[in-house]
């Protein structure tokens, strides 16, 4: 998948409403009608976007409920749904955050974009795809070891 195709399906995202299944639907929908290797294809740029952003300059900057102190202290799972709400505002956002880490979201999280690809190809197949994870890089916190050099 090309960057502005995965661009375009997170512009898509309908922030009216509350519920965050909700808010990524008109995604899942569009992405469901996309060939198998765009579904992975996804999965696989968005693993990257969250790996490129995981370090500690942003761990720091998520917050007190997320970031807890040297050395590297954190909520990995918390820090993981960060980086995720970062990449669920769009490429703009995206990009800004990625260029200055005190512009992370405080204390704020979008664990729902981890499930579109799988919810996608779920609505598609009626099946469970259980290689999605297998990217090319981890998005798991502490995965890019060039974000967490020793201290």
């Amino acid at each position: 998948m090309d960057e502005a195709t995965f661009w375009s399906l997170i512009d898509r995202f309908d922030w009216s409403k509350e519920e965050d299944d909700d808010i990524i639907e008109p995604a899942v929908l569009a992405l469901a009608l996309l060939p198998d290797s765009q579904i992975a294809g996804f999965q696989q740029v968005l693993a990257r976007k969250l790996y490129d952003l995981d370090g500690r300059a942003w761990a720091r900057e998520c917050g007190e409920l997320i970031w807890f102190g040297d050395p590297d202290r954190l909520a990995v799972d918390g820090f993981l749904y960060a980086r995720a709400l970062v990449v669920a505002n769009g490429r703009e956002f995206y990009e800004a955050v990625r260029a200055d880490p005190t512009t992370m979201p405080k204390d704020a999280d979008f664990e729902a974009i981890l499930m579109l690809a799988a919810d996608a190809y779920d609505r598609k197949t009626g099946l469970e795809w259980e290689e999605l994870d297998d990217t090319d890089v981890s998005y798991e916190t502490f995965s890019n070891a060039a974000g967490w050099p020793a201290i």
